[in-house]
């Protein structure tokens, strides 16, 4: 069992955030397949760019929809029982997209995956800070995130190779069958917790809504969801479903070409991810900072690609997808902000308050795309113009501007919330405790 002041997490916490993580991963893969087999899936069910978008935009809406619940069933039943029940869902939607030969069939199909998805990331979160020592939690998270992304690595070579060369049914059915293989291992080696941890009794109706109403009031929860928000979108649009055309059928690169800058926004974030989970351990109160930097850099490298002359250069890209590879180690940071300001019995509903943020901007700024793709594009043809490009990305300020107003106003409130809990007297050593204590800086209190 891992104690507070555990400063070495025991090897059995490797193992088990090692097994948590791979099912993470080919929950990505299969969030990730759809997105390069776009122009596929468009010739396979006739559909535009609109109906295409509505594949991943329904997806996202129940990812996004079911965080709450799924949170809320994560502190009752815990990490494996989910974690397999999201790897079954998946490979259910996997295996009717397979079969699918119409846009309903297909959308229930990726209905299916976002149910499934939405089960995996929060539950693998939640083991770490059971497992792991407090100092090296917010490394850990941030490698859980980022080592994750192999799976789009997947989705982006293997199975665009597979698609190519075995067509749309093998393709398909493999995904399911790997979804199946990940359930039964975790099902048959995962374990919650350390040995002789407390397990909390499970809330009744009443005190789960009590709970969710003050993780809903307590500021931290609130900042993390923007921060979330505002961070995560830009770089989960482009690598779910629209990047792939804008550097192929916009850019005019080749389908290698581009899934190699795929590669390496995911390679850049992986690496970006560490360094940010020690900066948050490190200066816990400079945490939205990080997150200001990182969206004032994607906002400008995007300005300057949709406002460059003709076809952006090579190097233009390529630092296009640099930057768009920190996205995802600063969405990280709005689960830091829940973790911390909440306790632990609400951990999960936190979670999936923060996590409904980026994937709510996500699934409507991929709806917006589609949208301004398809009335910028005469008749069903895929053959979108750049310029239709540029107007479609342009969409994102929106987001950015709601998300930037966001973290400033709930940044506020929680120095407000911590001046009046005396907090700011000595912030630093009141965090470096809290991350020592494994997680949480939480202390009950009367909001009034």
């Amino acid at each position: 069992m891992t104690s507070p002041a555990t400063d070495r997490a025991p090897r059995r916490a490797y193992v088990v955030w090692l097994i948590a993580l791979v099912a993470y991963a080919v929950a990505v893969f299969h969030r990730g397949s759809l997105g390069v087999a776009g122009i596929e899936a468009q010739e396979r069910f006739s559909a535009g760019a609109s109906a295409i978008s509505l594949f991943l935009v329904l997806q996202l809406v129940v990812y996004a929809g079911l965080q709450v619940p799924v949170g809320v069933a994560l502190d009752r039943f815990g990490s494996r029982r989910m974690i397999v029940a999201g790897a079954a869902t998946m490979a259910v939607g996997q295996l009717v997209l397979a079969l699918a030969h119409d846009v309903p069939t297909a959308v229930l199909a990726r209905v299916l995956v976002g149910a499934g998805d939405a089960m995996t990331f929060i539950s693998v979160l939640r083991l770490v800070p059971l497992w792991f020592p407090g100092r090296t939690v917010p490394v850990i998270t941030q490698l859980t995130g980022l080592l994750g992304q192999f799976g789009q690595i997947v989705a982006a070579y293997p199975l665009v190779a597979l698609l190519h060369s075995a067509g749309w049914t093998p393709t398909f059915v493999g995904a399911a069958a790997v979804g199946v293989l990940v359930g039964v291992l975790v099902l048959v080696t995962l374990t919650d917790a350390p040995p002789g941890t407390a397990v909390p009794v499970p809330a009744g109706l009443a005190e789960v809504r009590s709970n969710l109403v003050a993780t809903w009031r307590e500021p931290g929860t609130r900042i993390g969801l923007f921060t979330h928000l505002v961070t995560q979108f830009s770089g989960t649009v482009f690598a779910l479903l629209w990047g792939f055309p804008f550097l192929t059928t916009g850019q005019g690169m080749s389908a290698g070409g581009a899934a190699t800058l795929l590669t390496l926004l995911v390679v850049v974030g992986m690496g970006f991810g560490p360094l940010v989970g020690r900066l948050v351990g490190r200066w816990p109160l400079r945490r939205s900072d990080l997150v200001f930097g990182i969206l004032a850099i994607t906002a400008t490298i995007w300005t300057v690609v949709l406002l460059w002359p003709g076809r952006a250069p090579l190097w233009l890209l390529v630092v296009l997808v640099v930057v768009l590879g920190t996205n995802g180690p600063g969405s990280m940071i709005g689960f830091d902000f829940a973790r911390t300001e909440n306790p632990v019995e609400r951990s999960g509903s936190a979670s999936g308050l923060v996590n409904v943020g980026g994937f709510l901007a996500s699934l409507l700024t991929v709806l917006a795309i589609g949208f301004v793709l398809d009335v910028l594009t005469p008749g069903s043809s895929t053959d979108y113009s750049l310029d239709a490009f540029r107007a479609a990305f342009a969409v994102q300020y929106v987001f950015w501007a709601i998300g930037l107003v966001g973290v400033l106003t709930h940044r506020r409130q929680l120095r407000a919330r911590m001046a009046r809990d005396g907090v700011v007297i000595a912030p630093l050593v009141v965090a470096a405790r809290a991350r020592l204590r494994g997680g949480s800086a939480y202390r009950p209190r009367d909001d009034g």
